[in-house]
């Protein structure tokens, strides 16, 4: 497929320019699929997804924060440096874990309690990631991102991730990392 082929001459970077968002996250969504199929380890499993949506779209920082104990606690990223720990409630990822809905941030300049990890990241997105047997509900509900049958349900992590430019991630982001955090979430328990 495309986007994971080492692009090697001209033809072949016009093609990857030349595809749109979304035809890069159904690419991507169908080999994450792949990827992970029967894959039990769940540290390798975060470690390949992120990989893969990182080099596929080209993000500025990827990575996954796993809930533990009262905290989200930094997991397997692509990118610089990171904060370690986020407490629940706080900056993108804590107000999207809070919220147990995905947050998408176009200026995190205007975002209150914004975390800065990096000083480059200018939007940002964040995927909560259910336990698996709570998704269904979840995905009946997604339209407006809340869940109404189970207030509550069990976040294991969230996906985070950056972008250097204003204005990066739109409902085309939501809906494909959310999907794609619906394949992977199985995997993770």
């Amino acid at each position: 497929m495309l986007i994971f082929k080492k692009i090697s001459n001209f033809a072949d970077l016009i093609i990857a320019t030349l595809m749109t968002k979304e035809e890069k996250y159904k690419e991507l969504q169908a080999q994450i699929t792949s990827l992970i199929e029967g894959e039990t380890d769940t540290v390798s499993v975060m470690a390949n997804v992120v990989a893969a949506i990182h080099e596929a779209m080209g993000f500025f920082w990827t990575g996954f924060y796993i809930e533990k104990g009262g905290m989200l606690c930094l997991g397997p990223f692509q990118g610089p440096v990171a904060c370690y720990r986020i407490k629940h409630g706080k900056g993108v990822c804590g107000t999207a874990y809070e919220r147990r809905a995905t947050v998408v941030v176009p200026d995190v300049e205007e975002f209150p309690g914004h975390i800065a990890c990096s000083s480059l990241s200018r939007s940002e997105i964040v995927v909560p990631v259910f336990k698996s047997s709570e998704i269904s509900e979840i995905s009946e509900n997604s339209e407006n991102s809340e869940n109404s049958e189970n207030p509550n349900p069990e976040i294991l992590a969230v996906l985070d991730i950056d972008s250097r430019e204003l204005g990066t991630f739109d409902d085309t982001d939501r809906e494909y990392l959310e999907s794609i955090m619906a394949i992977v979430a199985p995997h993770l328990c």
